[in-house]
């Protein structure tokens, strides 16, 4: 069988070679701010200068030296030891927007801080959404200190979920916890075989390494945990306003980030992602939703793969506050488009206000929209030939096309069939419409499937030594029995 996929491709081969050019020129003229010195020093032994302005010059051989031993396959697995995905395997894969300082509260409408509840409900329903291949720890709670804000995120994901999941660290010391909840949940002293969970590491626009995202690519190297690069310049803003100038500089922070990843350990995992977003001029807010915003994102994949690197970009969100047709239009726009670009994987689903807010009634309907985008990705598939002369034949013999063999045969495979919150149904002569359905159903659809969700089937040795990681990050703060209460809710 043969397949038919739609391919977008928006860069000549010349531009994407003229856009890793002029990268390499800026990481060599202008360099970029290295805030940890003992990665400055690790630069400097390995050919980087250090300009009296600070700034650490990396030359052209430096990037491709890091680039010659980074990975060229990455398969993700679950918390289990299954394999899920292998990125560059032909399809596109999601996982729910991380690190929500907001949720939507769909009773009335608002945003709120969330708490550790209300993580605990989104890994749960995270872990029923099938078109969502991967978790993340999508939310910061409120109610417990921001120093471990990270590792209990990534505690409730690996209680309540088997999937793979994406997080990141916001303290030096989180890494550790954070490694070892994933040691011990998986039962294995190493993740270097079976990768099951993928680290954001942001640098900051323009060009500048924060000591944090320094320390975060020393240990995602050291400990071969996948680090997945999260440059976000902004047009106008942090970047310049011409949107391919913008894919320059994202390529020199994203091929910094490398240099410094590939020299802490060669040969360790990284994908080559971002978040940038149009700054829009009119309200001086990062446009997630806008155009501009994936186009940056589609050139920028090109870039990643004209490399042969894994890629992500950060999709699928909308700049509403709300659960309406804006939201529909942003989301849907964005991950379908991008699914016939050069992006491996989406982070994105589920968020509204920009990159703030995490809504479950936006996940589950976005889950729907990942299925569409899937669907879409497949293209069209040759069956066999004659391509249809067989079946037309057949079906103006019988008088319809119901039941003849090949419609009873294919429309499993042809047809994405969506659940019902996608409304496909006839409209009665006489029906009144709701416009408030759509939001109503996913709130019904949340509750459903949190109705349905069943806990992951833990060793039990495991489980106390995951508890174990967490209570002794939580002690300093008399917060032990957080632990053991995160389980039984």
């Amino acid at each position: 069988m043969k397949t038919q996929r739609p391919l977008l491709n928006l860069l000549e081969p010349e531009v994407v070679r003229s856009i890793v050019d002029e990268a390499c020129e800026v990481l060599s003229q202008i360099g970029v701010v290295v805030e940890d010195e003992e990665t400055v020093d690790l630069l400097c032994e390995m050919g980087a200068k250090v300009e009296k302005d600070g700034r650490v010059r990396l030359s052209r051989q430096m990037v491709e030296y890091a680039l010659a031993s980074v990975p060229r396959e990455l398969v993700i697995y679950d918390l289990e030891g299954k394999e899920v995905f292998a990125f560059g395997d032909g399809g596109i894969h999601f996982n729910p927007g991380s690190a929500a300082l907001f949720i939507y509260e769909s009773t009335n409408s608002a945003m709120r801080h969330p708490r550790v509840v209300d993580v605990v409900k989104f890994a749960k329903l995270c872990d029923t959404l099938e078109n969502i291949e991967a978790t993340s720890t999508g939310l910061i709670p409120d109610d417990v200190p921001q120093s471990v804000s990270d590792s209990i995120r990534l505690y409730i994901s690996c209680i309540f979920s088997s999937k793979p999941v994406v997080t990141g660290t916001f303290s030096e010391s989180g890494f550790d916890v954070m490694r070892d909840i994933l040691l011990a949940r998986t039962g294995k002293e190493s993740l270097r075989s079976q990768p099951c969970a993928i680290f954001d590491v942001c640098p900051s626009s323009p060009l500048r390494w924060s000591k944090l995202a320094c320390h975060d690519l020393k240990h995602c190297a050291q400990n071969a945990i996948p680090a997945e690069l999260i440059a976000m310049p902004m047009p106008g803003a942090l970047a310049p306003m011409s949107l391919l100038g913008t894919v320059v500089q994202h390529t020199a922070e994203n091929l910094s980030g490398i240099v410094i990843h590939q020299a802490w350990a060669p040969g360790s995992p990284i994908i080559y992602g971002g978040s940038p977003a149009l700054f829009d001029m009119r309200h001086s807010t990062s446009a997630m939703g806008a155009v501009e915003t994936l186009l940056i994102d589609l050139a920028y994949a090109e870039v990643g793969k004209s490399l042969n690197l894994p890629t992500q970009a950060y999709l699928g969100m909308s700049d509403s506050k709300t659960i309406d047709a804006q939201a529909g239009m942003e989301t849907a726009m964005t991950m379908v488009v991008a699914s016939a670009g050069k992006i491996d994987f989406i982070s994105g689903p589920g968020m509204i206000n920009f990159e703030s807010c995490q809504s479950l009634e936006k996940l589950v309907i976005d889950n729907e929209i990942c299925g569409m985008a899937k669907r879409f990705k497949q293209g069209l598939t040759l069956h066999k030939t004659p391509l249809g002369l067989d079946a037309i034949s057949e079906g103006i013999k019988q008088g319809d096309f119901l039941t003849i063999k090949s419609t009873l045969d294919l429309y499993r495979k042809e047809a994405y069939y969506p659940s019902s919150i996608i409304d496909r149904s006839p409209l009665r002569s006489e029906a009144k419409v709701d416009p408030q359905r759509l939001a109503k159903k996913a709130s019904q659809e949340v509750e459903r499937r949190l109705a349905k969700y069943r806990k992951p089937e833990i060793d039990e040795q495991r489980l106390q030594e995951i508890k174990k990681s967490m209570e002794k990050a939580l002690k300093p703060f008399g917060l032990e029995k957080l632990a053991s209460d995160c389980i039984n809710m």
